[in-house]
């Protein structure tokens, strides 16, 4: 991958910058591969019990306190976040990113985002140069990457479906707009790759489109753990009018 290009993406913040290597290659410690969380359950479940942990520990409470379903939401979250923040990025600086599961490597941290590594991609399509909204590679993504990813979590703690899938709209949304604040000239493109994110029929349940005004249909739950309780909800959630002064 061209170096000017992990530069620009890195640049846009931790949730955007990507490591590469060649492509067809193995993994070695500390990079494991990404596919293990949604092949091996049991691998995204020690990964649960990781962030329920730590988020008891930085609460000063046990673990056991920590409701698993939330613990899962912020797992969720984090991970989606990771994901689509460097492919919206990329997008909208008519850049490819392989980030098909198979080929995507990680690593097993806590306490920021986890450090992604992409293949090295082939050149942009023409169609996609000219049209930040064109090609199926939104839905692709979605479908192919996202959804495996939620379908995991969710059948490991008693989530809502619905959370998990406005986890994902809220960081499509996220990731447009810290592409716009960092980046004016590409903000009209973020917005409209975001837009195209949100054509997915899995994120039919959002009532708003994403801009900067968006709100998620529903709570990601971390103001269940949160010292100053519901009034801890995030600038984009459902409740948050609720509680607004």
């Amino acid at each position: 991958m061209p170096q000017d290009v992990l530069a620009s993406l890195a640049a846009l913040g931790p949730f955007f910058a990507v490591d590469s290597h060649l492509a067809g290659a193995d993994p070695h410690p500390p990079w494991r591969p990404l596919r293990e969380l949604t092949d091996h359950p049991d691998r995204m479940m020690d990964r649960i019990g990781s962030v329920r942990a730590a988020l008891a520990s930085r609460g000063g409470r046990p673990a056991g306190q920590i409701e698993p379903r939330v613990a899962g939401s912020v797992l969720h979250l984090g991970m989606v976040a990771r994901l689509l923040a460097p492919a919206l990025a990329a997008q909208a600086g008519q850049h490819r990113l392989d980030l098909r599961l198979g080929e995507l490597w990680w690593q097993d941290t806590l306490g920021g985002p986890v450090p992604l590594s992409a293949p090295s991609p082939a050149a942009s399509p023409a169609r996609e140069r000219d049209d930040p909204s064109a090609g199926p590679d939104r839905g692709r993504l979605v479908d192919d990457l996202i959804a495996p990813i939620t379908a995991t979590v969710a059948g490991l703690v008693p989530v809502s479906p619905r959370v998990l899938w406005g986890n994902v709209a809220s960081a499509v949304n996220g990731a447009a707009r810290q592409v716009a604040a960092q980046r004016p000239d590409l903000g009209e493109r973020a917005w409209a790759v975001a837009a195209a994110f949100f054509a997915s029929p899995r994120l039919a349940g959002e009532r708003h489109p994403p801009g900067p005004r968006f709100r998620r249909s529903s709570c990601c739950l971390i103001y269940r753990i949160a010292a100053d309780g519901p009034r801890a909800v995030c600038g984009d959630c459902v409740l948050a009018p609720r509680f607004s002064i």
